[in-house]
This record gives structure tokens, C-alpha cells and sequence, in this order.
């Protein structure tokens, strides 16, 4: 989550703030483990990224397009 829609970096700890969803369920969702959200969760993360919601849990349209959280740090 290097650039997301407003142009600012989020951390999972930052994003979990800004949006107010628990950084167990963000971790959850970027490492594969969950695929899903509640509407009031994937609302308020995309208004925390400034996206809407339909990018943010489609499926990617080719294997190419899948992203890797391996840069990604959980504890920050």
C-alpha cells in the first residue's frame, strides 16, 4: 500500500486509524487469508484510501495484476 488514492503511504497501524477497521482484518484482507468485508468495513476503507469499493475487492483480471504484500510490515 505504497500509493494509495489520496497519495499518502498507509501502514496497516496507519490505515487501521484512518479508517477504523482493525489492523487484524486489513492484515486478513493483504495477505489472501480473508477476501471479504462487511459493507460498513470496505466502506470505510476505501474512503480512507480515497477509492471506491468495487477496485478494492475485485479479482484481479489477469494473474499478472496480483499484488504481493511481501514489502508490506504488519507491526508497523
Amino acid at each position: 500500500m505504497q500509493f494509495p488514492g489520496r497519495g499518502r503511504p498507509f501502514s496497516v497501524r496507519t490505515l487501521a486509524e484512518a479508517s477504523g477497521v482493525s489492523r487484524g482484518l486489513i492484515e486478513r484482507l493483504l495477505t489472501g487469508r480473508q477476501s471479504t468485508a462487511d459493507v460498513d468495513d470496505a466502506t470505510a476503507l476505501a474512503e480512507a484510501l480515497g477509492s471506491a469499493i468495487l477496485p478494492l475487492f475485485a479479482p484481479p483480471s489477469s494473474p499478472d495484476q496480483i499484488r504481493t504484500t511481501q514489502n508490506l510490515d504488519p507491526h508497523e
